[in-house]
């Protein structure tokens, strides 16, 4: 259980620091590219992970807490995501709130599937 925790703590932090940085060089006032890229590359990395994991019947594997867990899910935000749609919408900007929230939505359902399907190949 320490070792599974640990794992998971190992990936979280290493995302979160690769999702800072991304997000410091990307994110301007006019669209949040950052929180966009992460989401979307996250989704897709997750999806292969997940492809992976289920294809050699090993979801609760060290690769799978590290990476499929720890790293997407500190990579990946949600908090951030809906902070950013709410500053779209307070000022009274709703072609991009709508442009990033269903575009985010789409897409990372979409990069999931690629995931999925390109972890059929490895």
């Amino acid at each position: 259980m320490v070792k599974n925790a640990l794992l998971v703590f190992l990936g979280g932090g290493l995302g979160s620091v690769l999702r800072y940085i991304i997000s410091k060089y990307l994110n301007n006032l006019h669209f949040p590219f950052g929180t966009f890229t992460v989401n979307i590359l996250g989704s897709l990395l997750l999806g292969f992970i997940l492809g992976f994991a289920l294809k050699n019947q090993n979801l609760s594997g060290p690769v799978n807490l590290l990476f499929g867990i720890g790293f997407c899910g500190g990579f990946t935000t949600f908090s951030t995501f809906a902070v950013e749609n709410q500053v779209f919408l307070r000022s009274g900007d709703y072609f991009t709130f709508a442009l990033y929230a269903f575009g985010s939505i789409l897409l990372g359902v979409l990069a999931v599937f690629l995931g999925l399907s390109l972890s059929k190949f490895f």
